[in-house]
């Protein structure tokens, strides 16, 4: 949820969705088991759960630090099985896993959907793999909200606005949107779409124009993902954390 401490402004923005038997004695910890490492023993592949809605980037923060900087932990597997959600929590998590692949080695693993900020986080990482069936991409930005104008009306109600700037009350549902919001709202969407497609080239490594290209909102397969490049192989969580472990060694 968008409200920038706003009292009208209540908008949705959506960006737009170790196999033991081959390594041995590699290991996974999960970020929600807590405690200390002296209850595991061996190298291992920290795995790092990210479920649902990204709404809060603090916990996913909090594990992918811990693991960082964790001796005993030589590799990251974030789990991402998430529609999307807010912006800012999708940059920041992004952030953290650009961080952290400049110290230890960073994959992500795509559940069942990891579309919109799911993908804006993923690209981060020094590696993604989904399965043929994941639902990814929905690259895009959108603002929404609902006007209650015409049912006010009926039911004998109305606004009362005091205000100190032009555009403070943008987004107000008790009136309709003046051209200038809408212009104002549109030049704030198209930045942050701006700032996802970037993130995206940087992260995947391809020029801005051919991410531009498919950055219209439109979902993929897993399968089709890889085609064009959005992700780099195929495979379930298990090969995911087999990868992790190869390349942490």
């Amino acid at each position: 949820m968008f409200s920038r401490r706003h009292p009208y402004l209540f908008f949705l923005i959506i960006m737009g969705a170790l196999s033991l038997a081959a390594l041995g004695m590699i290991t996974v910890m999960t970020a929600f088991l807590g405690g200390s490492e002296s209850r595991y023993t061996g190298e291992k592949v920290g795995v790092v759960e990210i479920i649902g809605p990204v709404v809060d980037s603090r916990k996913t923060i909090h594990d992918i630090r811990e693991f960082r900087d964790s001796n005993a932990v030589k590799a990251i597997l974030v789990r991402v099985d998430s529609p999307g959600g807010a912006v800012g929590p999708s940059q920041e998590i992004y952030r953290e896993i650009q961080k952290t692949k400049a110290e230890k080695k960073v994959i992500v693993s795509m559940g069942a959907v990891a579309a919109s900020g799911g993908y804006y986080l993923s690209v981060g990482a020094d590696g993604i793999m989904a399965n043929p069936g994941t639902i990814t991409g929905s690259i895009g930005v959108v603002m929404g909200y609902t006007n209650f104008e015409e049912l006010m009306h009926k039911i004998g109600l109305s606004a009362v606005v005091i205000k100190s700037g032009e555009y403070k009350d943008t987004g107000s549902p008790a009136r309709p949107m003046t051209i200038e919001e809408k212009e104002l709202l549109q030049g704030v969407t198209d930045e942050i779409h701006a700032q996802f497609v970037q993130a995206i080239a940087d992260g995947r490594r391809v020029p801005v124009n051919q991410v531009e290209a498919i950055a219209d909102g439109r979902i993929f397969t897993g399968q089709k993902a890889k085609e064009i490049g959005l992700v780099d192989r195929l495979g379930n969580f298990e090969d995911a954390v087999t990868w992790a472990g190869e390349l942490g060694g």
